[in-house]
């Protein structure tokens, strides 16, 4: 067997964390969010705030970033997958959730992700220790350069089928990260995400690695529907790179 394959054939009905995060029905609003003809909100985003949101207090924030499929000018798309489906099903989450719909034609720049993490920061009550980051095959990829490029802003990463450049690894190896890889898959080479994983180990990361011995290139559907996985993402503050 692979050396890093994890077993985690139990990861949709079960979950070895204490406190998983409830995803109840009746969900905060999505709000669909334009891009800005002038300015830096180059892209435009859905904004969910938890029900009870109030500017009280500070509240984690998940930036999801969607794959090739989903780019374009049309909002609606970005619900496709991910958590954005999720809420517009009802659910609800106990922090921010941003995602950005990267244009037509286009992959993602980290410089315009830090650069709409810091508009929102600038609008509404976010945890700056409490920054998360996921995303699916294109997004996958971007969520991999986005630790790479600003590392110092993010709690904790979870990619899933996308592959990174491995001589970024340094940057970013004591972050937690969480990948997700389906071992049929014939889009994004399951070797792709093996790569990042061993970089990251030869830099004295820690990171998981979740292969789904079934799957093809979805490997989202089963990680975005377990409370497991937000209740991981939301068991990490930043910490500065030692």
């Amino acid at each position: 067997m692979n050396r890093f394959l994890v077993v985690s054939l139990t990861l949709v009905a079960t979950s070895s964390f204490r406190g998983d995060v409830s995803c109840n029905d009746g969900g905060g609003s999505q709000q669909a969010i334009k891009p800005q003809t002038e300015g830096k909100q180059t892209l435009g985003y859905l904004l969910y705030l938890p029900r009870d949101y109030d500017q009280q207090k500070s509240w984690p924030l998940v930036l999801f970033l969607h794959g090739s499929g989903e780019r374009g000018g049309n909002l609606e798309l970005v619900k496709k997958h991910g958590p954005p489906k999720r809420i517009a099903a009802g659910k609800h989450f106990p922090f921010i959730v941003v995602s950005p719909q990267c244009p037509r034609g286009r992959r993602w720049k980290p410089v315009e992700l830090v650069s709409l993490l810091d508009a929102i920061g600038g609008k509404y009550r976010v945890d700056a220790d409490r920054i998360y980051v996921t995303g699916l095959s294109m997004g996958g990829a971007g969520t991999w350069d986005l630790a790479a490029f600003a590392a110092q802003r993010l709690a904790a990463i979870a990619p899933i089928c996308g592959g990174g450049d491995r001589k970024t690894a340094q940057r970013f190896a004591h972050l937690p990260v969480w990948a997700f890889h389906g071992a049929k898959d014939t889009a994004r080479s399951l070797a792709r995400t093996q790569e990042m994983i061993a970089a990251l180990k030869e830099q004295g990361g820690k990171p998981k690695l979740t292969i789904y011995p079934d799957a093809g290139h979805d490997a989202w559907t089963a990680t975005y529907n377990n409370p497991a996985f937000y209740t991981w993402l939301l068991e990490h503050k930043r910490v500065e790179k030692k």
